[in-house]
């Protein structure tokens, strides 16, 4: 089971651990792809980031 997060005396859902993972292995991921040009293959880059980023949010939630 999950327990809130404690910073600083506010506590925060336990989502936003997995927003905070997510958002940097979504970084990893786009560094990645950039590298490897596939902005240019894309028919909308802003789209298919946020498509990726909502698949590695929900990965994450799904495997904790």
């Amino acid at each position: 089971m999950t327990h809130e997060l404690n910073l600083f005396g506010v506590y925060l859902a336990p989502f936003v651990g997995d927003l905070l993972r997510a958002a940097l292995v979504f970084f990893i991921l786009r560094g990645l792809l950039a590298r490897a040009r596939l902005s240019r293959r894309v028919w909308h880059p802003a789209l298919f980031e946020l498509c990726l980023f909502v698949l590695v949010l929900s990965a994450t939630v799904y495997l904790t």
